[in-house]
């Protein structure tokens, strides 16, 4: 064994004194280092979100009424009860209870894939429905999702131009026909461009507003307009009945002493589309998803997606049974615009409530379905010229209110100049509903499982998507051929 020398020992006594001497200024040293990391971390995480954008503020409540406006739609509540008379008593408020399952369930495995653990890049977000099946599936599954989901945006986009531009006619002829006491017919059919418009130019303003953060005051109104034109609709429809009674109704629907026998079987097919399209939600079930405050974001949406489509199905219930009660085989394929010519001489002034809560629903409506494709188109160009200064933040900034102007008129002067446009809409919500509610949910979430094929879990998810997929191809087949009226 070495012995220490005298010199040794005093050269480690030297370092031992050098470390009693510097050893409060180390502790002084990581107390000032620690102490501004951790603030500058506190102030990090209260305004950004672990990926780095800004901080999520979305709730249940605020998420249940993004929903809720996506989901009812004119398409859905006020042509209802013209679905129920092509159906019946059993099987409309079947095919609705139908749909209202498959849609619980199918969006309940879309929110599984907002956020995915990577073995290799970590935890990412989906930030909208594409990015979703980029992630999970890429390769054409890509293409069609975004053949179907932007091709069922500018058509809602269409649709809801008409929509409330035939509200607002109505506004105009229930109290022309109360002024004239219906002794005038009070044709206002010529002014649906005008109003078409004067609509155009309300989204114009309210699409430069760049994201679902910041409408969703805008949705919130929209949800109250839903909920009132609903109810009013249903109270109107209950007064009728219990005015006139119940007659010409059936369990299979409209009978064949009113239309062909071949015209009936293409409008149960068509109700079955209407029925569809009233469902078709989904397209921006992810981009209401990524306003959700963070980690809890999957349970907020599937509590959020459950109880609003349950909650709307029972409107829709309640509103298709009490027009049809109401109306009968004659039921408008607007359920405000027959109440209109029933109640021109009392009541007029709740029916243009009613009509004037559409309006508002559908301006609120507009944006929530528009957003998707507007923040698409603009992600795209940014991405695709990364390089250029032309489009940097500040060159976006340019081209963000030309795009959205754009998309506004495009849509605008596609309602004006094809009135009949919501046949359309009816063949692309049926495989709207399909593609995007069903199909595309369903793989997703297989392929995340990694549920192998031929396994009692695959198999009934795939006969689940052909069952629909059979639905829809049905309800398209009826609505093209109403469309030309084809008898």
């Amino acid at each position: 064994m070495m012995m220490a020398t005298p010199r040794a020992d005093n050269q480690i006594e030297e370092v031992e004194a050098d470390l009693h001497e510097i050893q409060p200024v180390l502790e002084a040293n990581e107390e000032i280092q620690i102490q501004p990391a951790s603030t500058e971390f506190d102030d990090y995480s209260r305004y950004f979100d672990v990926d780095g954008r800004t901080k999520r503020k979305g709730t249940f409540w605020t998420a249940t009424a993004h929903i809720t406006t996506a989901v009812i739609s004119l398409g859905g509540v006020l042509t209802l009860t013209w679905a129920m008379a092509q159906l019946g008593w059993i099987f409309g408020p079947i095919a609705m209870v139908l749909f209202t399952a498959v849609n619980c369930y199918t969006s309940i495995l879309l929110t599984h894939c907002y956020r995915r653990d990577e073995s290799v890049t970590g935890r990412t977000n989906s930030y909208t429905y594409t990015d979703a099946v980029k992630s999970i599936l890429g390769g054409r599954h890509v293409q069609i999702c975004g053949l179907f989901q932007y091709l069922n945006i500018c058509g809602i986009a269409i649709g809801f131009t008409i929509a409330a531009s035939t509200s607002m006619m109505a506004i105009e002829r229930t109290h022309c026909m109360h002024v004239a006491q219906a002794k005038d017919p009070c044709d206002v059919s010529g002014k649906s461009r005008m109003y078409m418009i004067l609509f155009g130019l309300v989204e114009m303003v309210l699409s430069h507003l760049s994201n679902l953060n910041k409408v969703s005051w805008l949705s919130i109104i929209a949800t109250i307009m839903s909920l009132i034109y609903s109810g009013i609709g249903l109270g109107l429809g209950m007064a009728k009945v219990a005015e006139n009674g119940i007659s010409k109704r059936s369990l299979t629907g409209i009978s064949t002493d009113t239309i062909p026998r071949a015209q009936k079987i293409w409008k149960r097919l068509q109700a079955l589309g209407a029925i569809a399209f009233a469902y078709s939600f989904s397209i921006t079930l992810i981009e209401i998803q990524d306003t959700i405050k963070s980690p809890a974001e999957h349970n907020t949406m599937k509590r959020a997606s459950v109880v609003s489509i349950v909650s709307v199905t029972a409107f829709y219930l309640l509103c298709g049974s009490i027009g049809y009660a109401s109306f009968g085989d004659y039921a408008p394929e607007n359920l405000l615009a027959g109440f209109g010519s029933f109640y021109y001489d009392r009541l007029y002034w709740l029916v243009d409530i009613a009509n004037l809560a559409v309006v508002v629903h559908l301006i609120g409506a507009y944006q929530v379905f528009s957003q998707p494709l507007l923040a698409f188109v603009e992600n795209w160009v940014a991405h695709r010229w990364s390089g250029s200064e032309v489009f940097t933040e500040d060159g976006l900034s340019v081209f963000r209110p030309i795009w959205r102007t754009s998309f506004v008129v495009f849509t605008t002067c596609m309602a004006m100049a094809f009135p009949s446009f919501t046949y359309i809409i009816g063949t692309l919500g049926a495989f709207g509903f399909w593609s995007l509610a069903v199909y595309l949910p369903i793989t997703m979430y297989l392929s995340e499982k990694k549920i192998l094929r031929w396994t009692r879990s695959w198999v009934g998810h795939q006969m689940l998507n052909g069952c629909v997929l059979m639905i829809s191809i049905l309800a398209a087949i009826g609505t093209i051929v109403r469309s030309f009226d084809v008898n």
